[in-house]
């Protein structure tokens, strides 16, 4: 079926202003959904409005924490000479851990693993 320009603008505006799913719009105007997306880029385009933001979808991510560029070396200062030592066995091996994708916490009965997907590690 086709559409006069008035009418493309009017589902162009109904998209672009959250009123109507440019799927529902698909649905019920008999369009697909590409030719639902140029009605609402038409509207924009004719009324000089910025591209609507997209929806961000939510995904599992990993935080990462920025550290400081200054270190703090007050805890490190105070330890002997084989606690220094335990200290970089153990972030070496944190290390080596995060390289192969995975992440331990804790010990014992309170360990957790967190196994990263490959798409977290590039």
């Amino acid at each position: 079926m086709s559409y006069t320009r008035e009418e493309r603008l009017d589902i162009g505006k109904q998209i672009y202003n959250n009123e109507i799913s440019k799927t529902d719009a698909a649905i019920k105007y008999s369009i697909s959904e590409g030719t639902a997306r140029d009605y609402m880029r038409l509207y924009r385009d004719v009324n000089g409005l910025p591209p609507k933001n997209r929806i961000q979808k939510e995904e599992s991510t990993v935080q990462i924490s920025m550290h400081s560029s200054e270190p703090d070396l007050s805890e490190y200062e105070s330890m002997t000479k084989d606690e220094l030592i335990k200290e970089l066995v153990k972030s070496r091996i944190s290390e080596a851990r995060l390289k192969k994708g995975y992440e331990v916490k804790g010990d014992g009965a309170a360990k957790t693993v967190t196994i990263f997907d490959n798409w977290n590690m590039k």
